[in-house]
């Protein structure tokens, strides 16, 4: 006898096809999802280890200086109990008059440094810019400074600037007549300050030059050439088109020098420790002597708060200057 074949009806069909169709759309969504979570998970992975490096190295420090400003804190006599102290530090700091004198030191140091790199930077950028012959080998030369370890370079000048042999003494005795031995540049009043701009100013004028060079090669040709059609001379040229058009690359130059310079000390530290007497003494080395000679850590945390503060409201008020440049 022969088996009977069983033909489905066309609606239990549809509802066997409706109901396959959503299951392979069930095990589409999960596979997605999984391969989703997947993603996730591995960008979770890269990203993870960056975070904890930020929060180890630098959040955390922060979080537990701030908690150190409000207490009585010294090394030299941890013996004693941890005390709360509120804003009694900040409170010694602000009415220091050694303190304000530190700041004051340290803005003409930024003032005259900034200012210096700016225009040697902004000529050297010019220069390169012309494309002279032989201008790739020179530029190479003119980076070397920056490429050097402030400890190397404070170093390296200490030695030129040495009475006895240095180079430099002699060559100032050959330019000048003065005896190389009647003066120090690194131990008298009058020179000491100067130094450190001088020695500051050779070594980050290149980098200044190289945000100055990225501004004036984004400025079209054809401006400098309907420029030349209007017959106008190259002074009138540099002062309408060249330098307005520099100045926000000028003012970012400003920017990221003046915030490294307010907080330098290594170069300083080797070259005048200070001295004379406190002639050279930035507030970065204050901080230094009072977190680890007088081992004050509390205060030293506290005035490290305050400079952070000085530095931080100055940047955001510049920042917006900056930005309406920009924008004209």
């Amino acid at each position: 006898m022969d088996k009977m074949t069983t033909i489905p009806h066309p609606d239990q069909a549809r509802i066997v096809g409706i109901g396959e169709l959503g299951k392979v759309h069930t095990r589409t969504r999960a596979a997605k999802r999984a391969r989703g979570l997947s993603d996730r998970t591995m960008a979770w992975l890269f990203v993870a280890p960056t975070i904890a490096l930020l929060l180890a190295i630098n959040i955390f420090p922060l979080v537990w200086m701030i908690r150190l400003s409000f207490t009585s804190l010294n090394l030299s006599m941890s013996y004693l109990p941890l005390r709360f102290v509120g804003l009694d530090n900040f409170s010694d700091i602000l009415s220091d008059e050694d303190i304000w004198i530190r700041l004051q030191t340290t803005a003409q140091f930024v003032i005259a440094s900034v200012a210096l790199q700016v225009v040697v930077g902004f000529g050297l950028a010019l220069l390169i810019n012309r494309r002279f012959r032989g201008h790739s080998f020179w530029t190479t030369i003119i980076l070397l400074p920056m490429m050097l370890s402030p400890a190397v370079v404070g170093n390296f000048w200490t030695l030129l600037f040495q009475p006895q042999i240095g180079p430099f003494n002699y060559l100032v005795s050959l330019l000048t007549g003065v005896p190389p031995s009647s003066f120090s540049m690194t131990g008298e009043v009058a020179l000491a300050s100067w130094t450190i701009v001088l020695v500051d100013t050779w070594m980050w004028a290149p980098y200044v030059m190289l945000i100055c060079l990225a501004g004036l090669r984004s400025i079209p040709d054809y401006i400098y050439e309907a420029a030349e059609v209007d017959r106008a001379s190259s002074w009138r040229q540099f002062w309408s088109i060249t330098l307005p058009m520099t100045v926000p690359f000028l003012m970012l130059a400003v920017l990221f020098r003046a915030i490294e310079n307010f907080k330098m000390f290594d170069m300083v530290n080797l070259l005048t420790s200070g001295g004379p007497g406190s002639t050279t003494e930035l507030v970065s080395i204050t901080l230094k002597r009072a977190a680890f000679e007088k081992w004050r850590t509390g205060y030293s945390s506290a005035l490290a708060i305050i400079l952070f503060v000085t530095v931080f409201g100055a940047v955001n008020i510049y920042v917006k200057a900056l930005n309406r440049v920009k924008q004209r």
